[in-house]
């Protein structure tokens, strides 16, 4: 699948399956090992979710995906993601990585953001909600089932379920 978290053994599609239609496998074409694109894309359009990488290059260090083996070659323009999404409320991170470069772009001090927390920071005079969610990496040791928990709870807090 050309298109974000494309890895078949990324948990993020079944996360959202999960949370809005509590059935993990809502987009997976298990027959092709593979997402459902059309469907996916069509039903993040509808629900108003847009996704975007915080890096725009990274260099593997070792032969893992893990966050702490992953070098920054170029961060992505999220200043102009922002701008380019003004009804955009609230951003959800997921997995370290993203995190970190997040806060330390918004100069954000997230010491205290705890696992399915959030602070509120200011864009161009835009109140902002930055979400901590579990990596949707299988790499992250946690059950699918227990990652939507998080993410349920972020969706419920601003109001898509």
């Amino acid at each position: 699948m050309d298109w974000y978290y494309p890895n078949f053994t990324n948990d993020m599609w079944r996360i959202v399956g999960l949370c809005f239609f509590g059935d993990k496998m809502h987009f997976v074409d298990s027959a092709r090992k593979t997402y459902r694109l059309a469907e996916l894309q069509a039903f993040l359009a509808e629900c108003g979710i847009a996704i975007f990488d915080t890096c725009l290059r990274i260099r593997r260090t070792t032969g893992t995906a893990s966050d702490k083996d992953l070098e920054v070659v170029e961060q992505a323009d999220l200043d102009g993601m922002l701008r380019a999404l003004p009804r955009c409320r609230a951003v959800l991170a997921a997995g370290q990585l993203a995190t970190s470069i997040f806060t330390t772009h918004y100069g954000i001090d997230a010491r205290h953001l705890k696992m399915g927390g959030h602070v509120d920071f200011s864009f161009e005079n835009r109140a902002i909600g930055l979400y901590r969610e579990p990596s949707s990496s299988r790499a992250y040791p946690m059950r699918v089932e227990q990652k939507a928990e998080y993410y349920r709870r972020m969706f419920q807090d601003i109001g898509l379920l």
